[in-house]
């Protein structure tokens, strides 16, 4: 059984953001794999420990995304393919899904993992993309799945709008995890070391097929024109007096200052 797993370079959840001039200050961040793509690489080498195969990564980022490439080869994948060109760069979701999705037609597999979404933008668009890019059957938000005993479709527990349901699919197909599916394993010293030795293959747009004028910037059809911290929020109140008098009081706040009585 070959299963892909997309994965995707963000900044650590634990550093600090900085914002300069409209953008955000990258020098000195430290990157990982998106924690959903996390669980979507724990399910996939579950899997395989299950009925034997392969685990590949794709991963669209620039030269330096190899570290975090390492980093899921570390927790066991066999390989990856890196998808690194200037011509992606400046992507959106849509130009990000049409490379992906080129890539996945050079490649043999019969399943596709990734997570819900990237917590860096949190679009939560890119794997439906390339299903529908790849007319391939899609369950999002997965906590469970099962395969059939010939492995030809899946069962999925899905956690939608507070509820649950199951979803049968054909395969392939595309499977995106959600928290829950799994506890993400840590990488051993051993997968640490040996990771060095697996192979990253690296595609660029040349190598796909692709129009550099339909890719990247030059093919998105979204612009971020800047990015901006939250205002600062005003210091609390404290209330003075009973609980009578505070309840005035806080009922004047409310209407006078808030606006929201």
């Amino acid at each position: 059984m070959n299963v892909v797993v997309l994965i995707k370079r963000v900044p650590d959840t634990e550093t600090r953001i900085q914002i300069k001039d409209g953008k955000v200050v990258t020098d000195g961040i430290s990157w990982i794999i998106s924690p959903y793509d996390e669980y979507a690489v724990e399910e996939a080498l579950r899997l395989i420990e299950k009925y034997t195969g392969k685990v590949t990564l794709l991963c669209l980022g620039p030269v330096d995304a190899k570290e975090t490439i390492r980093k899921g080869l570390a927790l066991g994948a066999d390989d990856a393919i890196h998808l690194n060109d200037p011509a992606f760069e400046g992507g959106d979701a849509s130009t990000t899904a049409v490379v992906l999705a080129a890539a996945l037609k050079k490649m043999q597999y019969d399943l596709v993992l990734a997570g819900k979404q990237a917590v860096d933008e949190d679009n939560a668009q890119v794997a439906i993309r390339v299903a529908e890019l790849l007319d391939l059957p899609h369950v999002n938000s997965v906590i469970k799945l099962d395969l059939s005993d010939d492995k030809k479709s899946a069962r999925c527990l899905r956690e939608v709008d507070g509820d649950r349901d199951i979803a049968e699919s054909s395969l392939p197909a595309i499977i995106t995890a959600q928290q829950g599916l799994n506890e993400p394993r840590y990488p051993s010293l051993k997968g640490i070391m040996g990771a060095k030795k697996k192979p990253i293959t690296d595609w660029k747009a040349s190598d796909l097929g692709l129009d550099p004028g339909t890719i990247g910037a030059s093919g998105a059809k979204l612009e971020v024109v800047r990015v901006d911290p939250p205002p600062a929020r005003p210091p609390g109140k404290l209330i003075p007096g009973d609980a009578a008098t505070a309840a005035k009081e806080l009922v004047r706040l409310l209407h006078e200052e808030a606006k929201v009585v």
